[in-house]
Parts: C-alpha cells; structure tokens; sequence
C-alpha cells in the first residue's frame, strides 16, 4: 500500500500528528500494534490517575478540552477526550499492526514498511513519502529495581530529585510565563521547603540543578507528590540508597552497605523506546538509546522525510509542538514539490 505519511504508534503522538495532517488535507494512515489507541493509558495506567499538569498545558492541537472538566483531568475523561479527537479528526488507524522494519529506499526515494498484522499473521507492505515516529519514549518497560516491600514498603532512590504536589506544579508552569528559568527554580523550590522542610534525614537530597533547569537539560520531570513524602516523614516508607546485588532468597544489598530481605519485589522505572529495534536507517536522527540526536525545538525533523513525535520529554505540550511543526514543514514541502513539478510542465511545453 502506498500513502504520502505513514504514522508509527497511535499514542497521542501519532493521533495529534495525525490530526494535524488532516486539517490540512495531507492523506496519512496510522500503524498501530496495539488493538486500541493510546494504549499505555487505556491499560496500563491505574484508574484514579488524573493528569498531573493543568489541562492548560495537555490538550492536543485543534481541540481544547471543555470548559466543564476540571484543572486536573481524570483518566477516564482524558481516555474520552482521545477517543473524540480520532472521531473528530476522521484519523485512520489500523490496528494489530507491528512494524517489523523502516528503511528508506534510496533508489525511489520513500520509507518502505514490512508490517506484520498480528490478527491475521498476514505481512503487509507499506511505501511512503514521509514517516512519522510517534512510538515514543515509553514504548517497552524498563526493567530496573525501583521499589521493594514485604509487610512494611521501602523504595529505592537512587539520585537526588525534586518533589511537589501537583498544584505547586500547576502554579509554576503559569508563573514561568513571567519569569525566568533561573527564578522559577527557586521560587519552586523555595515552596518546596516550606511546604516539607528538611527530609535529607529520611533519605531524601535535593538536586542542585532547579526543576526546569533539569527539565530543559535532560528531560528530567520532577517526582509529584501524592502522600509518600508524608508516609516516608511518619515511617511508614523507608528510604533506601541504590542497589548493588540481589541475592538469593530476596536478599538485597545497598551501596552503602545496608542489606535486607524482602517479600516483594517491584519494578517501578517506567518504560523506554523501542524503535532501534525496527526502524533500520536511524542514525542520523536517533542515538544509541533511541531517542532524537537534536536537542529542543529541533528535534522533531531529519533527513529524507523522516520525523519524530513525542520525543521531546516535555509530556503533552511537547506532544502539541511537535504534531503542528510537522504538518507545517511536510505541507509546506508537498507544496514545494507541487510548484517545482508545475515549474518543469511549464518549461517543457
């Protein structure tokens, strides 16, 4: 099958991009692996969730959330919200579909997909002008040791890091509208102090870099609060320095020479990408660990009509940023190859 875009993942990514691409008359189709869009929210996230960020800063380009929902979103109104953003935007997705290799065909000059349809076990392929990574940075669990417990919790912090409840957040990203970065970090973690205090006896060290200096540098998010700072000040969670072993029977050592036995073991560190396990001609946009060689804002574009969505580590608002910059840039060079291909038919005539 041969379409000018081809979208890889139907996360909010690929359904943004998508959508943008739309409402400028671009025909794209979405590869999906999953049997649903935006899977890692609809199974893999707890039903109490809500968005951590004001709703400000998480819609997706070209449809606001309604005025009627709250500042933080609830999981299952953001799981609605999607579902109308695909309706709204006619998005087509086919679902059950692993990509098994990307690469650019050279002689023709179009990204060529070998697609397993994983329903029907048939292979597909698909050939286009232009491909859009939107598989993200969560696409595979990350299996390191993050948290432990038996009948008392303990966790594993490994590094410094920043905590705040959620409306400290809300405030800050409002607040940096009129501030500047260096300011906003310690109005942040000014508030953070008052609101906690010195917990560095419980285990818990602030970074020296402010929150959205470490945001900018390295895509580093801030830890929000919803009780464990609480709990770790009463006792009730124990803080533990990084692990250096695990051995039989559960045994764990520390790196400060603290060791213990636990029932249960829990594997808390979230996801990473996957995409230089498919995406064959990829070094010249992603590095070794899958993630775009261009820092912010110019992260979004390579070379030969590839793109990325949502690598930006800046959540949704990132999501929005990179869905617009690239319907813009392929609209604009579909036009380019328009009047270039008028242009030849005028001089040969």
């Amino acid at each position: 099958m041969e379409v000018p875009v081809v979208i890889v993942g139907a996360g909010p990514a690929g359904i943004a991009t998508s959508g943008c691409l739309n409402k400028l008359s671009i025909p794209n189709i979405v590869l999906e692996r999953d049997d649903c869009h935006a899977s890692l929210w609809r199974k893999r996230t707890y039903d109490r969730l809500k968005l951590h960020l004001g709703k400000d800063f998480c819609s997706l380009p070209h449809l606001p959330f309604s005025s009627d929902l709250p500042t933080f979103i609830p999981r299952v109104d953001f799981m609605r919200y999607l579902d109308d953003y695909v309706t709204h935007f006619n998005i087509s997705i086919r679902y059950n579909r692993s990509v098994v290799s990307a690469s650019m065909d050279y002689t023709f000059g179009k990204w060529r997909l070998l697609v397993k349809d994983t329903s029907s076990n048939v292979d597909e392929v698909y050939v286009a002008d232009y491909l859009v990574v939107a598989t993200g940075e969560n696409s595979e669990g990350s299996l390191m040791i993050s948290q432990i417990g038996g009948a008392n919790t303990s966790i594993v912090i490994r590094s410094p890091v920043h905590y705040f409840t959620k409306e400290m957040v809300f405030a800050g990203m409002h607040l940096l509208k009129y501030l500047k970065v260096d300011k906003m970090d310690k109005v942040m973690v000014f508030m953070s102090k008052m609101v906690y205090g010195d917990v560095s006896k419980f285990g818990l060290t602030r970074p020296k870099d402010g929150p959205f200096t470490m945001k900018i540098k390295g895509g580093r998010t801030p830890t929000i609060d919803v009780g464990c700072v609480e709990k770790i000040k009463k006792g009730k969670i124990k803080v533990y320095p990084a692990i250096s072993s695990i051995k039989k029977d559960k045994m764990i050592e520390f790196e400060d020479g603290q060791n213990g036995e636990f029932d249960v073991i829990v594997f808390a560190t979230g996801y990473k990408t996957n995409v230089l396990k498919w995406l064959k001609d990829y070094k010249d946009m992603f590095n070794e660990n899958g993630l775009p060689k261009p820092t912010f804002p110019n992260h979004w574009k390579g070379e030969n009509g590839i793109y990325c969505a949502g690598f930006s580590k800046r959540g949704l608002e990132g999501i929005a940023f990179d869905a617009k910059q690239i319907a813009d840039d392929i609209k604009m060079t579909v036009n380019a190859r328009k009047d270039a291909g008028a242009n030849t038919g005028l001089l040969e005539n």
